[in-house]
């Protein structure tokens, strides 16, 4: 994509043109989107489970490319939303200031400084031609309101907008119009992506935040468009916790949570870390791993000190091990050591694809903090192991240097 030359990461207008043709192509929307067919350039190994083609599959064997690739840098245009019943509270600059350097910040611990992703912006209020009531706009929304939303939003920028310079596009409304509705953020992808100023929109980020809005919000958002999924449990009828799959661990399980540097296998996904970072283990037997925390910065000149143990457990799952510390994204994180979880590339979205092990049963920590304090203190400290019988996987965690590695015992039965 040509790249935006506008100083200060402020989007560029451009001349106004016909808006006819976008606004017919916009003509079915969905929230869901199958993955499409993947090319070999993903990292590699025994150990990288098969992309399935379940909705955001955890398979990292090949990278999907209706996604782009969170490796370098990636533009992302914002565009401010307004109503006609209701004047704005708040400037375009302070709700862009809610979000970044934010944002990008935390991708860029979280990818070693691998991925820049650089926010443009307009700084001024487009409206909308009709109030936000009349989009009844809400979570589970209803899919023709929400198509009506999407063709007024891109008809508004038309004309203001070169899509073609951003690879990432946040549609922001004013928080304060009546009718917005906080809960309603979310990823939109579209079941007929627009060809618009020579580029193809295949989703885009709805942004209903309050002011300030949710930490880690559009972190967790954007992760979507970067082919993550949800890693929450949606409670039958609303009833239980959203948070038994993962609990504070990664932020598409919950943008609150205290860990939420991404998992090592989502790093790994996203090519963040590679294969000479990640030990993988196939056959039955014990072996002795030294790993270095998730967290910690990257060696200069490269870094082939391993990060994630992976164990093959079957065509379509894997044991993953890594070290959390108190740095970088998980400075907030309720206890430190080895996590163990598991990870299923055949699971959708919000299935379940991966869990996280529970490496002390029975017990709690960080209450009033934590999203989920049973598995607040998951991880296992020095001398303590976790045997899964369903995977026929033993990790024992054999000791901790001053430098802050671990050592750890993997048993494959």
């Amino acid at each position: 994509m040509v790249r935006p030359q506008t100083p200060m990461g402020v989007a560029r207008p451009r001349r106004p043109r016909r808006v006819g043709a976008v606004l017919t192509s916009l003509c079915a929307i969905a929230t869901t989107v199958v993955a499409g067919p993947a090319h070999a350039v993903g990292p590699g190994g025994p150990c990288a489970l098969p992309r399935s083609q379940v909705h955001h599959s955890e398979g990292l064997d090949t990278w999907n490319p209706a996604y782009p690739r969170p490796v370098g840098r990636l533009d992302a245009v914002m565009i401010f939303l307004s109503f006609p019943d209701s004047r704005p509270e708040v400037t375009p600059e302070r709700l862009a200031a809610d979000h970044f350097p934010a944002t990008s910040r935390f991708f860029e611990r979280a990818s070693y400084g691998r991925f820049e992703l650089r926010a443009h912006p307009m700084n001024r209020w487009l409206r909308m031609p009709r109030s936000a009531t009349a989009y009844r706009i809400q979570r589970d929304w209803d899919g023709d309101r929400r198509s009506e939303y999407l063709r007024d939003a891109i008809a508004a920028a038309e004309g203001n907008v070169d899509f073609s310079r951003y690879d990432l596009v946040y549609f922001v409304a004013d928080p304060d119009a009546p009718g917005v509705d906080s809960d309603a953020t979310k990823v939109v992808n579209l079941d007929h992506p627009v060809q618009i100023d020579g580029a193809t929109l295949r989703r885009v980020v709805t942004v209903f935040e309050h002011h300030p809005p949710d930490r880690n919000v559009l972190a967790h958002e954007t992760g979507h468009v970067l082919d993550l999924p949800d890693l929450y449990h949606r409670p039958t009828e609303g009833k239980g916790d959203w948070d038994t799959h993962v609990g504070d661990w990664d932020l598409m399980g919950s943008q609150f949570g205290l860990a939420s540097d991404p998992f090592g296998w989502h790093k790994w996904k996203l090519g963040w870390l590679t294969s000479r970072q990640v030990a993988c283990v196939r056959g039955r037997g014990s072996s002795l791993h030294t790993l270095q925390p998730l967290e910690a910065p990257m060696l200069p000149g490269g870094d082939s000190r391993t990060r994630m143990v992976v164990v093959r457990t079957g065509p379509t799952s894997a044991i993953a091990v890594e070290a959390r510390s108190a740095a970088g994204n998980d400075a907030a994180t309720c206890s430190e050591g080895v996590l163990v979880y598991r990870v299923r590339s055949d699971l959708a979205s919000g299935s379940g694809p991966i869990q996280v092990l529970d490496g002390h049963p029975g017990r709690q920590g960080c209450w009033g903090e934590s999203v989920y304090p049973a598995l607040a203190d998951a991880p296992l400290a020095v001398g303590e192991s976790l045997r899964s019988e369903a995977d026929g996987v033993r990790v024992t965690v054999r000791g901790r240097t001053a430098a802050g590695s671990w050592t750890i015992g993997v048993t494959r039965e």
